[in-house]
């Protein structure tokens, strides 16, 4: 009798063995699975080529288990076809536009996205529910992944390749002292501008991507931090990176707001469109005026002009300017950490009823332009 019920376990040990292995996505990093591609453009000139004959030039066994699986993960990727048998491997037309010297670079890291996030099921879930904002703990990510029906035995090593393929694509950036999961068409706006759009950028533009970060939805969940930035290190950037995590977001948190820094959408002391755009159109604008930078005056001034919410906010050892002092102005002490600390939750606070106060009756908002000007209205 004890035969029997060691094959039925034998049996059943296998079948759990083979569910572990089916993966929902690709076992290698993107990077990794483009070793093939790239041989085959390189070897083959972009055409197919035989099996055998790629392996040979890469030095490896076709037949090894190591090589059957670069073929797997390549064509996971939507790289190449052709199977582990198969006589010839080719590129797909994907695989063209990404392995060819001659492809633009934007249109290259258009193309990457496409392989390595968005035609991945489970990463492009990630990317879509995360994306904009700073990346969670991965027991957050894994929770994520249970809610949408996938196994436990993968989730960790689906998160992983996730990562370092975003990391790769630069869709993961250090923000504020902060990593955050930029959105594509933020990468893709830094880029060079290219006179052709692959298949790639029109799928990304038919999920209106663009949409999501240029339109009136989005200025409406907008909370703009105009603060002095300086060089990554400085005084400035800490004491920024300090308040925007610390004080500011979590401030705005239950407004449904995302905070918004110039270095996001523009270069570091530079007013540009984009900058201007997002001190006008936000629904909410927090001021620092801290170290008395004039950058924050000129763009606070613009604010004022449009007289719609904002908040005022600055360090206790900076003294408020004359033409501001009678404006309402939270000050936060510095000084040291033992001051700072304690009065964290104090002063986010204060912020919340500010932004309560302003967003509920944005008609009250006043300031000097205001004040002057009681009949003054900016339409855009």
């Amino acid at each position: 009798m004890s035969e029997p019920i060691d094959k039925v376990s034998d049996s059943e040990e296998q079948k759990k063995k083979k569910k572990r292995i089916q993966r929902s996505f690709p076992a290698s990093t993107f990077d990794d699975a483009t070793i093939i591609a790239n041989a085959i453009q390189e070897f083959a000139s972009g055409q197919k080529i035989r099996r055998i004959t790629l392996f040979d030039h890469l030095g490896k066994s076709p037949e090894s288990g190591a090589s059957r699986q670069m073929i797997v993960n390549s064509s996971k990727y939507g790289l190449t076809l052709g199977g582990q048998q198969a006589e010839y491997l080719e590129l797909t037309p994907d695989g063209r536009v990404f392995t060819d010297p001659e492809t633009p670079h934007k249109e290259k890291i258009s193309m990457q996205f496409k392989l390595a996030i968005y035609d991945i099921e489970p990463f492009k879930k990630i990317y879509e529910q995360f994306k904009g904002n700073k990346l969670p703990t991965k027991s957050v990510i894994g929770d994520f992944l249970k809610d949408e029906g996938y196994h436990v035995e993968e989730i960790s090593e689906c998160i992983n390749i996730f990562l370092i393929n975003s990391k790769s694509i630069g869709l993961l950036k250090l923000v504020a002292g902060a990593e955050r999961l930029l959105p594509i068409e933020h990468i893709l706006e830094e880029l060079p501008v290219v006179q052709s759009h692959t298949e790639a950028i029109r799928i990304i533009e038919d999920k209106q991507v663009h949409k999501e970060t240029t339109g009136n939805e989005y200025f409406d969940r907008t909370c703009f931090y105009i603060t002095p930035i300086g060089e990554e290190g400085s005084e400035f950037r800490l004491h920024s990176d300090l308040f925007l995590n610390h004080i500011v977001e979590p401030a705005v948190k239950e407004f449904g707001l995302e905070v918004i820094r110039a270095d996001r959408i523009g270069d570091p002391g530079m007013i540009t469109t984009h900058i201007i755009e997002h001190i006008v159109k936000s629904r909410l604008v927090v001021a620092d005026l801290s170290f008395h930078n004039p950058n924050v005056f000129y763009e606070l001034a613009l604010r004022h002009a449009c007289r719609k919410p904002t908040v005022q906010i600055i360090r206790k050892s900076d003294k408020i300017p004359f033409d501001l002092d009678h404006v309402r102005t939270i000050r936060i002490d510095t000084s040291s950490i033992y001051s700072l600390v304690p009065q964290l939750e104090i002063y986010r606070s204060e912020i919340t009823e500010q932004v309560r106060k302003s967003l509920n009756d944005p008609e009250s908002v006043d300031n000097p332009i205001s004040a002057a000007f009681r009949n003054l209205k900016v339409t855009l």
